[in-house]
C-alpha cells in the first residue's frame, strides 16, 4: 500500500497535475477533496469531465463516474459481488475505493486517452428492434453503422502512418525535390507566357479556355447530381415496392375473415383492453410508484455502517416474531365464521390469482405472435424479393392440406410395401446364404474327386481361363470405345475452332479500321492538347500573379486599417487626458474653497501628507525596539535562568522526599512533616 501511495503522489506532482503534495498531505485529504483529485485525473483522461464537484449533485457525479470507468473497463478488486459496496465506497469518497482506481488510471494515461477518444466515436446506440421497423430509420441507423466502421478504418490507417514514421533526412529530401520543381514549374510557365503572348488573340484563346473549365466542372456536377438522384429513384422504388407487398397481405388476410369473427376478436380485445386499463395497470403502476417512493427515501437516507444493518435486522427478526405470535392467536380462537369467510377469501384470491396469470399468459402470447408476424412479413417480403412463391392462405391452404392426406395415405401403403419387400429380401439373402454353403460343398467334393483322379486343380484352371478371356474381351470393348471418343472430340474442337475463325473475322477487319483512324486522330489529338495545356498554363500564370496582387493588397488594406484604428484610439486617450486637464485647472484657479478641495491635487497632497506621518511614527518604533532589544533580552535570559533554577529545587524536593525513611522528619521552610 505504501508503494501504491508513493507512486500516486509522485505522479501526482508531475504535469499536467503539479498538486504539490506529499504523503502526509495526501493521506490527510477530506474526501470531497479526493474525490475532486480523482475527477481532475479523469478530467486529464476525457476534458468533458473537467468540472467542480461542488457544484455538481453527488448522485450525478457518481453515475458520471461510474459510467466512465466503465467505458474504461475498469474492474473493482472485489470482483462483481462486491459492485454494491464499490459503489457506495465511490459516492462517499472512501480511501480504499479511491486509492486503486487512481493507481490504476494513473499507471495507463495515454492509453485510457486513446480509449475514451475511440469510444466517443465507437460506441454503438442501442435501438429497438420495434423501430428498426421503420424504413427511414433502418436506413439511418445503417448509415451510421456504416460510418461506424468508417471511423474504424481511418483510424486503423492513422495508426500505421504513424508508427510507420518518416525520417527527418527523407522528408528535407523531398522538400528539397519539391523546392526544385517549383523552380522548373515556374521556369516552364515564364517560357509558355512568352510563347502565349506572341500568339495572336490570345485573350480571346483563354477565355474559351476559362469557359470550357467550366463548363466541364458544371458537367462533372450535373453527373454527380443524376447519380444521386438516381440513387434516390432506387431506393424511393424499393419502398413502394415494400409498402404495396405489406398492403396486398394486409388485404389478405382482411378478405379471408369473416364479420363474426372480425366482431368476436374485437370483442375480447375490447374486454381484455378495458381490464388491463382498470385493474392490472393502476395496480401495477401503484406497485411501481411504491417501489421507487422506497428506492428515493433509501437513497436520500446516508451510507449505512455494519452496526446500523446489524439493528435493522435485529427490528426486523422482532417484527417477524410478533407477526407470527399475532397469527397463533387468531389461529387458536377458531372462529366458524371468520373460517367461512376465509375459505371464500382463499377462493377469491386464487381466481385473481389465476386470472391475472392467465391475463400475463395472454398478453405474452400476443407479443409473441406480434414478433412472429412481424417476423413472417419480414420472411415473406425477403422470400419475394429473392422471386420465391406466395404465401398459402384460405382455401388454398385447405387444397394443400387435402393433397397432404392424400399424399400421407400413399406414403404409408409405400412404406408397407417397403416393409413387405424387406421381409422378401431377407428370405432371398437366407436361400442365398444356403446356396453359397452347398456350393462349397460341391467345390471341396469336386476337388476330392480330382485328387482321386490325379488332375487336382483342373476346375481353378479353368475357371481362371474363364475370367481371363472375359476381361480381355472387355479391355477391347473399351479400347474400341476410348478411340471413337477421342475421333470424336477432334472433330468438335475442329468445328469450334472454325466457328471461332468465322466469328473474329468481322471484327478483325473492324479493328483494322479503327486503328487505321487512331493513326490518323493521333496527331491531331498531340496538337490539340499542346495548343489546351499552353492556354491552360498561361491562364494559371495570369491567375496567379492576379491572386499574389490581391492578396497583397489585402494585407496593405488591413495595414492601414488597424492603424487608423490605433491613431483614433491615441487621439480619443489624448483628448480625455487634455479634458481632465482642463477641469483639474479650472477647479485649482477656483476661489470656492469646497471646489478646491475636491481637486485631485489636494486630495494627492493630503495623502502625500498621512504618508508621511505615517513613516515618522514607524520609523520612531523602530527606533525604540531597537534601543530597548539589549535589556528586554536580558531580562528575559533572567526569567529563564530563574525558572531552571525553581525546576532543579523542585526536582530535588522529590528526591529527597521520595528516599526519607519511614517516619523520618522532614523540615522545611516554615514547616514539619512527618513521612510514615
Amino acid at each position: 500500500m505504501s508503494e501504491q501511495l508513493k507512486f500516486i503522489v509522485e505522479q501526482l506532482n508531475r504535469e499536467p497535475f503539479k498538486k504539490n503534495l506529499n504523503l502526509i498531505t495526501f493521506d490527510s485529504l477530506e474526501p470531497m477533496q479526493l474525490l475532486q483529485t480523482l475527477n481532475d485525473v479523469l478530467a486529464e483522461i476525457d476534458p468533458k469531465q473537467a468540472l467542480d464537484i461542488r457544484e455538481e449533485i453527488p448522485e450525478q457525479t457518481a453515475k458520471r463516474m461510474f459510467t466512465l470507468l466503465g467505458m474504461l473497463k475498469y474492474k473493482p478488486p472485489g470482483g462483481i459481488s462486491e459492485v454494491s459496496s464499490f459503489r457506495q465506497g465511490l459516492v462517499a469518497g472512501s480511501k480504499p475505493v479511491v486509492h486503486p482506481i487512481l493507481h490504476w488510471l494513473l499507471q495507463r494515461i495515454p492509453e485510457l486517452k486513446k480509449r475514451a477518444y475511440l469510444a466517443r466515436f465507437l460506441f454503438k446506440l442501442e435501438v429497438p428492434a420495434e423501430f428498426l421497423q421503420d424504413d427511414i430509420i433502418a436506413e439511418t441507423y445503417h448509415q451510421y453503422e456504416e460510418l461506424v466502421e468508417g471511423f474504424k478504418n481511418i483510424h486503423k490507417e492513422c495508426e500505421q502512418l504513424k508508427s510507420s514514421g518518416f525520417s527527418t533526412a527523407d522528408i528535407r529530401r523531398d522538400i528539397v525535390a519539391m523546392e526544385e520543381e517549383k523552380d522548373q514549374l515556374i521556369k516552364r510557365v515564364e517560357r509558355l507566357r512568352k510563347r502565349v503572348e506572341a500568339v495572336s488573340n490570345h485573350k480571346r484563346m483563354l477565355e474559351l479556355a476559362r469557359q470550357l473549365r467550366v463548363e466541364k466542372e458544371r458537367e462533372e456536377s450535373l453527373a454527380h447530381q443524376k447519380q444521386e438522384q438516381k440513387n434516390q429513384l432506387f431506393q424511393a422504388e424499393q419502398r413502394l415496392q415494400r409498402s404495396h407487398i405489406q398492403l396486398k397481405d394486409l388485404q389478405q388476410a382482411a378478405a379471408d375473415e369473416k364479420p363474426e369473427s372480425l366482431m368476436k376478436r374485437l370483442e375480447e380485445d375490447i374486454k381484455f383492453n378495458s381490464y388491463m386499463v382498470s385493474e392490472k395497470l393502476p395496480r401495477e403502476l401503484e406497485n411501481m410508484r411504491k417501489v421507487v417512493q422506497y428506492l428515493q427515501k433509501v437513497a436520500s437516507e446516508p451510507a449505512m455502517g455494519q452496526a446500523e444493518l446489524r439493528e435493522l435486522e435485529d427490528k426486523i427478526r422482532e417484527i417477524n416474531t410478533e407477526i407470527n405470535h399475532l397469527i397463533e392467536k387468531k389461529m387458536m380462537r377458531n372462529d366458524p365464521m371468520d373460517d367461512k369467510l376465509s375459505l371464500f377469501r382463499q377462493q377469491a384470491a386464487i381466481i385473481v390469482h389465476k386470472k391475472e396469470t392467465k391475463v400475463e399468459e395472454l398478453q405474452e402470447a400476443r407479443e409473441e405472435l406480434a414478433a412472429v408476424e412481424r417476423e413472417l412479413n419480414m420472411k415473406s417480403s425477403q422470400a419475394r424479393e429473392r422471386g420465391g412463391a406466395e404465401l398459402i392462405r384460405g382455401d388454398e391452404f385447405k387444397r394443400y392440406v387435402a393433397k397432404m392426406r392424400g399424399k400421407s395415405s400413399t406414403y404409408k401403403k409405400k412404406r408397407q410395401e417397403i416393409a413387405e419387400l424387406k421381409a422378401e429380401y431377407g428370405v432371398l439373402q437366407r436361400t442365398e446364404e444356403i446356396l453359397r454353403e452347398r456350393h462349397t460343398a460341391g467345390q471341396q467334393q469336386l476337388q476330392s474327386l480330382e485328387a482321386q483322379r490325379g488332375i487336382s486343380g483342373y476346375s481353378d484352371t479353368q475357371e481362371e481361363l474363364e475370367r481371363v478371356s472375359a476381361i480381355k474381351s472387355e479391355l477391347d470393348e473399351m479400347k474400341g470405345r476410348t478411340l471413337d471418343d477421342m475421333s470424336e472430340m477432334v472433330k468438335k474442337l475442329n468445328s469450334v475452332i472454325a466457328q471461332k475463325k468465322s466469328a473474329l473475322s468481322p471484327l478483325i477487319k473492324d479493328l483494322r479500321a479503327l486503328r487505321q483512324e487512331h493513326a490518323e486522330l493521333a496527331p491531331d489529338f498531340e496538337q490539340k492538347k499542346g495548343q489546351y495545356d499552353t492556354c491552360a498554363a498561361g491562364l494559371e500564370s495570369n491567375r496567379s500573379k492576379l491572386e499574389q496582387e490581391v492578396r497583397t493588397l489585402r494585407e496593405e488594406t488591413a495595414q492601414e486599417e488597424s492603424r487608423y484604428h490605433h491613431i483614433n484610439c491615441l487621439r480619443e486617450i489624448i483628448e480625455s487626458q487634455m479634458q481632465r486637464a482642463a477641469e483639474q485647472s479650472k477647479i485649482n484657479q477656483s476661489m470656492d474653497l469646497q471646489v478646491r478641495r475636491t481637486a485631485l491635487r489636494e486630495k494627492y497632497i493630503s495623502n502625500t501628507a498621512e504618508q508621511e506621518s505615517l513613516g515618522k511614527a514607524l520609523r520612531q518604533q523602530v527606533k525604540q525596539v531597537r534601543e530597548n532589544q539589549e535589556p528586554n533580552m536580558r531580562q528575559m535570559k533572567m526569567w529563564k535562568d530563574l525558572e531552571t533554577l525553581l525546576e532543579c529545587k523542585k526536582q530535588c524536593y522529590l528526591k529527597a522526599q521520595s528516599q526519607a525513611p519511614i517516619g523520618h522528619v522532614i523540615q522545611d521552610v516554615g514547616k514539619d512533616m512527618l513521612v510514615l
